[in-house]
C-alpha cells in the first residue's frame, strides 16, 4: 500500500523545506502537485516499491486547487489509501519577514499583506480539516526535521540505516562518510611477518590489536562517543548515518576497529551495517 503525506498551507510556511526533510526521509516528493493528476500518479506508485512512500506539496500555486483538493482526499479515503493531510502554518509577521528576505512573489500576485489575508480565508476549511497544523514560526530546520521525523514516527521504525564501513586511505575516503575516524595510530599487523598476508577478520590479527593498551584506550573513549551520538543524529532527522574507519589499505586496523564498533552499537531500532570496503584490495 503508498504511504501519502499530502502537504499544505500558508505560502512561506516551510512547505518546501519540509518536503526536502521527506525526501532525506525516503519520500518520493513532488513539489506543486497537479491535483488532476493524482488518481493515475497514485495508482502508478502502488505498482512501483521504490516509490510506496511519497510527499505532494499542492497548495494555491494549483489553478484548481480548492476544487480539487476535496475531491483527491475523498478518492484516497475511499479507495482506503493510507494518508495524511499536513497543513503549514506562521504567523504574519513571520511570514512577511520570510517573502522580504527571499524577494519573492506571492502566489496571488496581490499586496502582501493582503495576499496573506486572502489565502487564510481561502485555506480557512482545508485548515480545519487537516490531519496535523504545524506552525513554524518560531522553528529552525532541525526544528522542523524533528517534527517531521515524529510525525511519521521514524523513531519507532527501522527505517533508520547505520552503515560503518572501513577503508583504506591509500584509496580513498568514502565520500558519503558522515564520520570519519583515522586509526592508523594503532597497531599495524602489516609489520608483523606471520600477520602481514591475513585481514581483521582473522582472530590472530584481532587479538594482536585489540590486547594492545593504546586500543583499549582508544575503544575506550570513542566507542561510547559514537553509541551517545547516533541518536541526536537521528533526532535531527537522520534516516542513514555512514561511519567511516580508516587505516593505511583498509585491512586491517579498520576492519577490526569497524566490526567490533558494529558489535558495540547493535541496536534493534536501527539497521545496521558493517561493511569492509577494501578488505580484499592487494
Amino acid at each position: 500500500m503508498v504511504d501519502v503525506f499530502i502537504i499544505t498551507g500558508i505560502s512561506g510556511s516551510g512547505k518546501t523545506a519540509a518536503l526536502k526533510c521527506f525526501e532525506d526521509l525516503g519520500y518520493f516528493c513532488i513539489d506543486n502537485f497537479p491535483i488532476s493528476l493524482s488518481r493515475e500518479f497514485i495508482e502508478l506508485c502502488r505498482k512501483h516499491k521504490h516509490m510506496r512512500k511519497i510527499a505532494l506539496c499542492v497548495d494555491v500555486r494549483e489553478g484548481n486547487f480548492l476544487s480539487s483538493f476535496s475531491q483527491m482526499i475523498r478518492w484516497l479515503k475511499e479507495s482506503g489509501y493510507n494518508y495524511k493531510v499536513i497543513y503549514f502554518d506562521a504567523k504574519d509577521d513571520v511570514l512577511l519577514r520570510r517573502f522580504s528576505e527571499t524577494r519573492r512573489r506571492h502566489p496571488l500576485g496581490m499586496n502582501l499583506i493582503d495576499a496573506i489575508q486572502k489565502e487564510r480565508k481561502l485555506l480557512e476549511d482545508i485548515m480545519i480539516e487537516s490531519d496535523k497544523i504545524i506552525d513554524t514560526s518560531n522553528f529552525t530546520l532541525s526544528d522542523l526535521k524533528n517534527s517531521i521525523v515524529e510525525l511519521i514516527g521514524l523513531r519507532r521504525r527501522k527505517d533508520v540505516r547505520i552503515l560503518i564501513i572501513s577503508f583504506g586511505y591509500k584509496y580513498g575516503i568514502p565520500l558519503d562518510a558522515d564520520i570519519v575516524m583515522d586509526v592508523r595510530f594503532l597497531p599495524n599487523p602489516n609489520y608483523v611477518p606471520t600477520l602481514k598476508n591475513s585481514n581483521g577478520e582473522d582472530p590472530k590479527v584481532k587479538d594482536y590489536i585489540l590486547n594492545n593498551p593504546i586500543t583499549k584506550s582508544f575503544i575506550s573513549y570513542f566507542f561510547p562517543l559514537i553509541k551517545n551520538t547516533i541518536p541526536l543524529y537521528i533526532k535531527e532527522g537522520k534516516s542513514y548515518l555512514t561511519i567511516a574507519i580508516g587505516c593505511t589499505g583498509g585491512k586491517h586496523r579498520s576492519v577490526v576497529i569497524a566490526s567490533e564498533l558494529g558489535k558495540y552499537v547493535e541496536d534493534k531500532t536501527y539497521m545496521l551495517i558493517v561493511r569492509h570496503r577494501d578488505i580484499n584490495k592487494l
